[in-house]
C-alpha cells in the first residue's frame, strides 16, 4: 500500500471508526471470555495466576504488575501456545514489540465506546507519560513509517483528548524528503507552508530502524523512546539478554519468561554447526528487523543453503530452537516444544497460530488493551520434505513488504478476539492470563536493561552498549541519528 508523503493535520472530532479499524472488526462482537478477561482488575488476574502457579511469590508478582516503566510504556508480546511431549502446556514469548499493532484488529469492549483502545492508550499511558516530563513549548505529532490506519487513529484520538490539532507525519527510513527532523533534540515538523513547527510530544509508530533518525536524547517526549527499541523492543539480541537477566533475578520467586532456546552473536560461519546442534531445525533472525522481515525458518539443508547465499546488512544473528510439529521440532537443552495450533478445520488441518497481547504502563501498573491472533498460510505437516514451504507453514506475521517503505497486510489470516475466531484458537482464560504475564515480564526486563544503559546523569552509555552489542553496522546507524537534522533538511 503506497503511503502519501505528506503531513495530515487531525482536528478534534475527526475520529472516524471506518478509517481506523478493519471492516471485519466494525461488525464483530468481542468474545465473552475476552470481555471477561479485560474487565478484570490487576488483583483478580494476580489471584488467578497465583492459584495456577502456587510457587510464585505474591509480593514479587505484584511488584511486576505495579511496575512503572521509565522507557517502555507501551508494547506488544507475540506468543505461542505450545506443549511438550509429556503434555505440559506453556505460553512462550517469541518477541516483544515496542511499536505494536493491535487497535485496528480489536473488537470494541462496548458498542458505545467507538474509540476502543485508542482512547485508553492515549488517556492512561501517553498523557500519563507527558506528566512525568518537563516538556518544551510546541505541538503534538504522530510519527509513522507503516500502519497508517492505526497511526492515524492515534492522531485523531490525541486531537480529541488534548483538544488541539495533531500532526500525522510520515517518517520513512532513508527518506531525503522527510518533513520531520531534530534540531538540538527538539522534533521539528515542516507544515504545508514550509514553516518549522516545534513538537513538545510525539507518539512514535516508527518501526524500521528508528534509531537511525530519532536521537537517543531528545527534548521532545517520544513515546516510546528509542532506548526501548535498542534495549530489546526492536533489538532481539538485547531482548534475549534482558530476558536472561530477568529470569536469573526472579527465578527464586517462581517467575520466568518462557522463550525458545536462544543463541546470541552467531556469525554466518557458525551456522552449519548450530544447525547440527538443533537437529537441523532452527530459526535464524536478523536481530534488528521486524514485521516478519529478517526471519528465516530452517527445516532443511535447502533452507539453510538459501539463507547462506543471501547478502546481509549486519554481521551477527540470533538463532532459536524451532517450535514445529512433535516429530520435527528442535531438540535443545530445554527439550522439545511443539505447536498446539488451531482447532482442526473441516479438512482436518491444524494451523500454527500466535497471539499478540498489547499492554500499557499506567499510573496504577500494567493493563491489557488489545489482542488478536494470526495463523500461518499453510497447515502443519507431520513429515517434512524438501518441497515444504517452511515460512508458509510456520510464519504467522501478516505484513508483506512490497518495496521500499511499502507494505500490505494478509488480513485473510487475521483471527479476531470475537465470537467466531476466538473459538478456533483452542485457548482459555488461563492462557490469556499467561499471555498477559509473559508480555508484562518481557517489557519489564527490557525496560530495566534500558535503564542500565544510562548513567547517573541520564546520558546513554554507548561504550557499555557497544560492549554487549558489538555490531558495527548497528553502531553506525545509531550515530547517524545525531546528524539527521542537517543530513536531510536544508536550513
Amino acid at each position: 500500500m503506497n503511503q502519501e508523503k505528506k503531513i495530515v493535520i487531525y482536528k478534534p472530532q475527526d475520529f472516524d471508526p471506518k478509517l481506523h479499524y478493519y471492516e471485519k472488526v466494525l461488525n464483530a462482537s468481542m468474545h465473552p471470555m475476552v470481555h471477561f478477561f479485560l474487565a478484570q482488575n490487576v488483583e483478580s488476574i494476580a489471584a488467578r495466576f497465583l492459584h495456577i502457579n502456587p510457587k510464585v511469590d505474591k509480593e514479587a508478582l505484584m511488584s511486576c504488575l505495579n511496575y512503572k516503566p521509565r522507557f517502555f510504556r507501551w508494547g506488544g508480546g507475540d506468543l505461542f501456545n505450545v506443549t511438550t511431549e509429556f503434555g505440559v502446556r506453556k505460553t512462550v514469548l517469541i518477541e516483544t514489540n515496542s511499536s505494536p499493532s493491535g487497535q485496528k484488529s480489536m473488537p470494541l469492549f462496548a458498542e458505545h465506546l467507538e474509540k476502543g483502545g485508542y482512547s485508553t492508550l492515549i488517556a492512561e499511558a501517553f498523557a500519563y507519560a507527558m506528566k512525568s516530563k518537563r516538556l518544551p513549548q510546541g505541538g503534538l505529532a504522530v510519527l509513522y513509517d507503516k500502519n497508517h490506519m492505526e497511526a492515524s487513529g492515534y492522531a485523531a484520538e490525541m486531537a480529541d483528548h488534548f483538544n488541539e490539532n495533531v500532526y500525522l507525519v510520515p517518517f520513512f527510513n532513508n527518506d531525503a524528503e522527510s518533513k520531520a527532523y531534530f534540531k538540538d533534540g527538539l522534533l521539528m515538523v515542516k507544515n504545508s507552508n514550509g514553516n518549522d513547527i516545534p513538537i513538545r510530544a510525539a507518539f512514535r509508530y516508527v518501526t524500521q530502524k528508528p534509531w537511525n533518525r530519532i536521537p537517543i536524547h531528545t527534548r521532545t517526549m517520544i513515546f516510546n523512546p528509542v532506548a526501548a527499541c535498542l534495549a530489546g523492543g526492536r533489538n532481539k539480541m538485547l531482548a534475549s539478554r534482558a530476558y536472561e537477566i530477568f529470569n536469573s533475578e526472579m527465578s527464586a520467586f517462581g517467575l520466568k519468561i518462557n522463550t525458545p532456546e536462544t543463541l546470541r552473536d552467531v556469525s554466518l560461519e557458525e551456522m552449519n554447526l548450530i544447525a547440527k546442534q538443533f537437529g537441523g531445525h532452527m530459526v535464524i533472525k536478523v536481530p534488528y528487523s521486524n514485521a516478519g522481515q529478517g526471519v528465516y525458518i530452517i527445516t532443511s539443508q535447502k533452507d539453510l543453503n538459501n539463507f547462506m547465499e543471501l547478502e546481509h546488512d549486519y554481521n551477527r544473528f540470533i538463532v532459536q530452537a524451532l517450535i514445529g510439529n512433535y516429530s520435527w521440532s528442535s531438540s535443545g537443552n530445554l527439550g522439545r516444544f511443539y505447536h498446539i495450533g488451531t482447532l482442526p478445520s473441516k479438512k482436518k488441518n491444524i494451523y500454527v497460530s500466535d497471539v499478540r497481547m498489547m499492554i500499557i504502563g499506567t499510573e496504577s501498573g500494567f493493563k491489557p488493551i488489545a489482542m488478536y491472533a494470526r495463523r500461518a498460510r499453510d497447515p502443519l505437516v507431520t513429515e517434512l520434505t524438501e518441497d515444504v514451504d517452511s515460512w508458509a507453514m510456520l510464519g504467522t506475521n501478516l505484513s508483506v513488504s512490497q518495496g521500499v517503505n511499502q507494505w500490505s497486510t494478509e488480513t485473510s489470516r487475521l483471527l479476531l478476539m470475537d465470537r467466531k475466531d476466538f473459538n478456533l484458537l483452542g485457548i482459555g482464560y488461563d492462557d490469556l492470563v499467561n499471555s498477559f504475564m509473559q508480555t508484562t515480564m518481557g517489557i519489564i526486563a527490557i525496560d530495566k536493561l534500558a535503564i542500565s544503559l544510562f548513567n547517573t546523569k541520564k546520558r546513554f552509555r554507548l561504550k557499555l552498549f557497544s560492549s554487549i552489542n558489538n555490531d558495527p553496522p548497528l553502531l553506525e546507524e545509531i550515530a547517524s541519528a545525531r546528524e539527521f537534522g542537517t543530513k536531510y533538511v536544508k536550513n
